[in-house]
């Protein structure tokens, strides 16, 4: 199927090293990990250059974490949970939009997930002084363009050994963290992922209008 949005390319683009986007995106999380934990381990740099705090957005320093939050994590379990999801999610966006729109559109949703994360702050004023860092702002922007584009595909969540359908698993995920974080008191970032998955819900809506054919194709397809 030629044209904008390809579901089996002929062979996989990627910027770096002949692998796919997905796995370079894997692999610079990783590194990035290491990296800024040692770095920060050692003093050299400060969480706050590292991690996005609305508080310091609003005062106009640190602008570039909107970038490097997205590749830091707070912890082993963090980057695992979100690397093993990226592994299948991403790999099949990528499958459906092609290596380039499918690399800036993580990035794009990511961006904004830390936006929406920052200005919600506004209401929810405990987290003017609370770190975010991770992929997953990246990642529900992922899943929300999969709610839209394959509403009826089957997936596994993690911990749950039965399948359940993508537009009931897209919200149903982040209700429950939401839960998690209230009355386990974890810090998760809820309007990062409430903003990514804004994100990836106006961005599959732009695809099934502008692209009708072959949003019922790619719904067909993986239904």
């Amino acid at each position: 199927m030629a044209g904008v949005y390809q579901i089996y390319p002929k062979k996989k683009k990627s910027f770096f090293g002949g692998f796919s986007v997905t796995t370079n995106l894997i692999l610079i999380n990783l590194i990035c990990f290491i990296l800024f934990s040692f770095l920060i381990s050692l003093k050299i740099v400060s969480i706050d250059s590292i991690a996005i705090k609305p508080l310091n957005i609003f005062q106009g320093e640190y602008l570039w974490s909107f970038l490097t939050s997205m590749f830091m994590h707070g912890g082993f379990f963090h980057i695992f949970a979100n690397m093993f999801s990226l592994f299948f999610i991403g790999s099949l966006v990528e499958r459906i939009l092609g290596a380039k729109r499918y690399l800036y559109f993580y990035l794009v949703a990511g961006l904004l997930a830390g936006l929406f994360f920052v200005l919600s702050s506004l209401v929810f004023t405990a987290d003017i002084n609370t770190y975010a860092v991770g992929a997953s702002g990246a990642l529900f922007g992922l899943i929300g363009l999969l709610m839209l584009l394959t509403p009826n595909l089957s997936v596994y969540i993690m911990f749950i050994p039965i399948p359940i359908k993508m537009k009931y698993a897209a919200p149903g995920i982040l209700i429950v963290l939401w839960i998690i974080s209230v009355t386990g008191d974890v810090p998760i970032g809820n309007t990062a992922h409430l903003g990514g998955l804004i994100s990836g819900l106006l961005y599959g809506f732009y695809i099934k209008n502008k692209y009708r054919n072959k949003a019922k194709y790619i719904n067909r397809h993986f239904s």
